[in-house]
């Protein structure tokens, strides 16, 4: 299986996320968080099902801690849908797979 997610960083962010011509999710997590390895295997999943239409990364807050103060992330795991350099979803916490699929639907 290829791995489709994408790295972000505080240096590649403007670049990769806010001026893609995709919409793309940014999954802000850290290594020691458990949660954040809950939802890993569904971040993985959609970066496969949404190969070429919407792109799908993580940022680790630890190493890249400016770009999760712009964006205030408080909490881990977040996900955010950027679209046009906009967010335009959050979603916090872990959820079901199906659940952030139906989000990227709605705004993809």
């Amino acid at each position: 299986m290829a791995d489709n997610v994408l790295h972000f960083s505080d240096a590649d962010f403007d670049e990769k996320v806010i001026k893609s011509d995709k919409p793309t999710i940014v999954d802000f997590w850290a290594e020691w968080c458990a949660p954040c390895r809950m939802i890993a295997p569904a971040i993985q999943e959609l970066a496969d099902e949404y190969a070429g239409k919407v792109n799908i990364g993580k940022l680790n807050v630890d190493e890249n801690p400016k770009t999760a103060t712009k964006y205030g992330i408080r909490g881990i795991p977040t996900l955010l849908i950027i679209k046009n350099g906009n967010v335009v979803q959050q979603i916090v916490g872990v959820k079901p797979k199906a659940e952030i699929k139906k989000i990227i639907d709605s705004v993809a």
